[in-house]
């Protein structure tokens, strides 16, 4: 008989087959966060909901404030004897017909004027701070919500204000949207400013089908059994990205100023506009470098993320027949010398 737990069990990270493009995206944002997220546009059923719980689930605990409603960090708080309690990265779901009031939270306005008191009621964003917002069909959102959304992954703070009244609390978190191309693109202001933008695809060999398939079932109908299968070369990535991230911090990983004059000009090369992608290419590249246990970046690692970071700022050309990813990797091609 199967062992019953509260939890519910999430697939392994570890254990998806293929879309190795968003995969890394996710990974690579996670290591640093101020690449500025990740937009994931595929079919319907290629698993981008499943792949973003399943990182979450990878990522080791972090300490908080208990019964803190930020999730505040009790290393940056100058207070002294809180209780500290440790929870799993936060990753907050927000749904389609969501309200501004009930992403950015609500100031009670009454108990302000007569009690003198700031009520803040918080939101989704101060749920979501050090950990990631999920925004599924994030094409059919207003677009006025997405503007608030990157608002504040961009800047770290969400600002409320209502009659006169401001209250501002921190809301670092990683973004991660995603849609299906049949229903619409995101305008490409709001585009720009994802860090990374993945094209994923439904996998077309039968042999990796069958896989998948089978590896669901399995999964659907002993999913403890079929987690612990798993469970080494999960701690294993887990381990990674956390030594990763170490690295980062130390800051010693810098990119050649030969590479970084190249990185801009295949952003020149391709008319994008801003300095967006140069910035988010150094970091990615950084990242990678940081994820594969190198102090140096190569011009490898800028090419397995060159394509992530500036697909989506290229400008639409309706009689142009190439694919803009193409064409990233034509021009990078061109720029470092490779036939």
């Amino acid at each position: 008989m199967q062992e019953i737990k509260s939890d519910r069990p999430v697939f392994p990270f570890t254990a998806i087959v293929g879309q190795e493009e968003m995969k890394l995206a996710l990974i690579l944002n996670v290591i640093d966060p101020k690449i500025g997220g990740v937009m994931i546009m595929g079919d319907r059923g290629t698993g981008k909901s499943t792949t973003v719980r399943a990182l979450v689930d990878l990522l080791p605990e972090i300490d908080v404030i208990a019964n803190d409603p930020f999730n505040s960090d009790p290393t940056e708080s100058s207070s002294s004897g809180m209780e500290i309690t440790k929870i799993k990265i936060p990753m907050v779901d927000l749904p389609l017909g969501a309200t501004e009031d009930r992403v950015c939270g609500t100031i009670d306005i009454e108990k302000a004027l007569t009690e003198g008191v700031k009520a803040f009621e918080p939101g989704l964003l101060a749920k979501a701070n050090r950990g990631i917002l999920y925004v599924d069909e994030v094409n059919l959102l207003d677009d006025h919500l997405v503007d608030v959304l990157l608002d504040s992954a961009a800047s770290g703070w969400n600002t409320v204000e209502r009659e006169g009244i401001s209250i501002c609390h921190p809301a670092r978190f990683i973004l991660v949207g995603s849609g299906n191309p049949e229903e619409g693109e995101l305008r490409p202001q709001l585009l720009d400013r994802f860090g990374m933008h993945a094209q994923i695809g439904t996998v077309r060999e039968p042999e990796l089908r069958v896989k998948i398939v089978e590896q669901r079932i399995i999964f659907d109908e002993y999913p403890y059994d079929f987690r612990k299968q798993y469970e080494e070369s999960q701690q294993e990535l887990t381990a990674k990205i956390t030594v990763a991230r170490e690295r980062l911090k130390e800051g010693n990983i810098k990119v050649d100023y030969e590479l970084q004059v190249k990185i801009s000009e295949i952003c020149s090369e391709l008319n994008v506009d801003g300095l967006r992608g140069d910035i988010v290419t150094n970091r990615a590249a950084i990242a990678l470098a940081a994820f594969e246990d190198r102090s140096v970046v190569t011009a490898e690692d800028i090419f397995k993320i060159v394509t992530l970071c500036l697909r989506h700022r290229l400008r639409k050309d309706p009689l142009e027949s190439i694919d803009s990813g193409t064409k990233v990797q034509e021009v990078f091609s061109s720029v470092f010398g490779y036939n």
